[in-house]
């Protein structure tokens, strides 16, 4: 019998003790990275005088808080101002950064190494030494309490740049020889050619930068005086500074604004992952 068994293969599968310790220890951190957002949600759940029970389930769940929120039209035009300001600097950035590394990739000219490590060095400056020269800028120009004060320190990014560049520098010159002996100009080239060869990379700058502008606080903060003007996470600071701090509004709006992050990470993680990854190939 004991053979018979043996032999339609009826033996234990062989998990290996580091594959254990390994799925233990992933389970453990995501849960501790579920945990704030649970407590997020509950709080968001309860009234004012649930706020401080730590029980991730209410005792009396409620949606006042979104009902409140959601009509006032404060909340509202925060919102819209957030992604005003997300949309047109991703934008700004994916055809911005992506035309200067083309150029510092694929065109040799005097000078075009310096121009590189210029860009770069950028990226060693903290952004908090650059929060004066931003607002000196924006101040001489009468940017401040703006639209344009808000988004224009973000337009274009060295960081954009580099990744692009190392993309760029991967595509075949080839293809692109092949469309100037077809008449094509270098604008369309970069457009219709070599744009769509880094479709990852693409992706991963515009989402990179789309989530750090939904989610940027200290700078927005800075430069707004208007509560028209605030974007979200400003806005949302507002109910910590008035009288009493608001939990369950702080925490109902912060549910409502991690909602756009959540699904664009869901429908759109195996382009994060993608061009993570063959950006660290690159680099």
């Amino acid at each position: 019998m004991k053979a018979a068994a043996s032999s339609q293969g009826l033996s234990m599968p062989n998990i290996r003790p580091g594959r254990i310790v390994a799925w233990t220890l992933l389970f453990i951190g995501g849960v501790i990275m579920v945990t704030p957002l649970l407590f997020m949600l509950s709080t968001s759940l309860k009234d004012a005088s649930q706020v401080y029970d730590l029980r991730v389930i209410p005792e009396a769940p409620t949606l006042d808080n979104y009902i409140e929120i959601l009509g006032d039209g404060r909340f509202t035009r925060w919102l819209l101002n957030s992604t005003l300001v997300a949309v047109i600097v991703t934008l700004s950035n994916v055809f911005f950064d992506s035309l200067v590394g083309y150029t510092l990739a694929k065109f040799r000219f005097r000078g075009r190494y310096i121009v590189f490590i210029a860009i770069l060095s950028t990226l060693m400056i903290p952004t908090e030494m650059l929060v004066l020269p931003w607002y000196l800028m924006a101040s001489q120009f009468g940017w401040i309490d703006s639209y344009w004060g808000i988004m224009f320190p973000g337009m274009m990014t060295a960081f954009g740049t580099f990744l692009m560049k190392q993309f760029f520098e991967g595509v075949p010159d080839d293809f692109l020889e092949a469309a100037r002996i077809d008449g094509l100009n270098e604008f369309t080239i970069w457009w219709k050619i070599a744009m769509p060869l880094i479709t990852p990379a693409l992706s991963a700058l515009a989402i990179f930068t789309f989530l750090g502008n939904w989610t940027a606080f200290f700078w927005p903060l800075i430069v707004t005086t208007s509560a028209e003007l605030y974007t979200l996470p400003v806005g949302l600071s507002s109910f910590a500074v008035e009288q009493s701090i608001q939990w369950e509004k702080i925490m109902t709006g912060a549910s409502i604004a991690t909602l756009p992050t959540l699904i664009i990470f869901l429908f759109l993680q195996r382009y994060i992952v993608r061009g993570v990854m063959l950006a660290g190939l690159k680099g």
